[in-house]
C-alpha cells in the first residue's frame, strides 16, 4: 500500500486515539477469519516505531500473538516491488524496538478484493523474506454482510469473529468507489449494534483497516458517527447516574413525610446523604408532590 500523504488519512494523534479504543477490544481476537492461521491477538504494540525515513508512516498494526510472536501487519490493495522494501524495513525497525525480545516476528500482507495473487517470498543472495498472506476476495461480501444485518435485525450479539469480519467487510469489495460505498453500508448497519462498547470497535476499526482506501469526506462521515456515538453513551450513563439519583431522593423525601417532617428539614436531608444543591433538591421534592397527587 502506497504510503505516501494522502488528505483522507488519519492524522498520528486521532489514530492514537482510535488505537486506545481498539486496544483492549482487539485482545484475544483471532486473524483465522482472514484466511491467517496464526495463534490469537495478546496485545496491541504501539505503532510509532523509530523511522528510516523521514517521510515513512507507521505500520498498519501491530500485535503480539499469545506464542510470543510480534505480527506486523499491512494492508495492500495492489502489488509492488518496492512493497517488500518497506517489509523489510518494518522489520528492521521492529529489531531496533524490541531487540532480541522480538524472537519471532510475522510479516503479513492482507490483500484487499482487488489483488488475486502475489508472490510470498522476496530473495535476494543475504536474505529470504517470507510473507504469511490472505487475499480478501476470497470472502463472501454479500454472505458475510447479510449474517450480521440478520443477527442484528435479531437482537443477538456478535462473536469475536463476527466483529473482525465487520471491520474488514469493506476491504472486501473490489475497487475504491465500490470500497467507499461498503465503508458507509457498514458504518450505518454498524449503528444498529445495541452493545457501546463493541459497536466502538467496530466503527473505529472499519475507519483505521480502511483509512487508506477512502477520502476526506468518507472519513469525517465516519468518526462524527463515532462521536455522536460517543456523546450517546455518555448521556445513557447520565441518565442512568440521575435514575439512581432519584431514586434516593424518593426514598429519602418519602420517608421523611411518614415521620412528619416539613419541607425544611427534608431538603436538608437530601443535601446532606446525596450531596444535592438546594435547588436541586426542591426540585426533586416538587417533583414528588406532583407525582404523589
Amino acid at each position: 500500500m502506497e504510503k505516501k500523504k494522502n488528505k483522507s488519512e488519519i492524522t498520528y494523534h486521532n489514530k492514537d486515539v482510535l488505537s486506545k479504543i481498539m486496544a483492549e477490544n482487539f485482545r484475544e481476537k483471532s486473524l483465522k477469519v482472514y484466511g491467517i492461521d496464526v495463534p490469537k491477538i495478546k496485545q496491541v504494540l504501539p505503532t510509532n516505531l523509530p523511522a528510516i525515513h523521514v517521510n515513512e508512516m507507521r505500520i498498519d498494526n501491530l500485535f503480539l500473538l499469545e506464542d510470543g510472536s510480534v505480527a506486523i501487519i499491512d494492508y495492500e490493495s495492489s502489488v509492488k516491488w518496492e512493497n517488500y522494501l518497506k517489509y523489510l524495513n518494518y522489520i528492521v525497525r521492529i529489531l531496533e524496538r524490541y531487540g532480541q525480545e522480538a524472537k519471532h516476528i510475522r510479516m503479513i500482507v492482507i490483500y484487499t478484493a482487488d489483488v488475486e495473487h502475489a508472490a510470498d517470498v522476496f530473495h535476494v543472495d543475504c536474505l529470504t523474506l517470507r510473507l504469511e498472506q490472505a487475499y480478501l476476495r476470497k470472502i463472501d461480501s454479500k454472505s458475510v454482510r447479510d449474517g450480521l444485518e440478520k443477527k442484528l435485525e435479531n437482537g443477538l450479539p456478535l462473536s469475536d469473529d463476527e466483529m473482525m469480519q465487520f471491520i474488514i467487510l469493506p476491504l472486501t469489495y473490489k475497487g475504491r468507489e465500490a470500497k467507499k460505498e461498503a465503508v458507509k453500508d457498514a458504518v450505518n448497519l454498524a449503528k444498529r449494534i445495541t452493545d457501546k462498547e463493541k459497536q466502538m470497535f467496530v466503527l473505529s476499526g472499519i475507519l483505521v483497516f480502511a483509512d487508506k482506501m477512502i477520502d476526506s469526506g468518507t472519513a469525517r462521515y465516519i468518526k462524527e458517527v463515532i462521536r455522536m456515538t460517543q456523546v450517546a453513551q455518555m448521556l445513557l450513563e447520565e441518565g442512568r447516574e440521575e435514575g439512581r439519583e432519584e431514586g434516593k431522593a424518593e426514598e429519602i423525601i418519602g420517608m421523611g413525610q411518614e415521620f412528619g417532617l416539613d419541607d425544611a428539614a427534608i431538603l436538608k436531608r437530601l443535601q446532606e446523604r446525596i450531596g444535592l444543591s438546594l435547588e436541586n433538591a426542591a426540585v426533586y421534592l416538587e417533583r414528588y408532590r406532583k407525582q404523589s397527587v
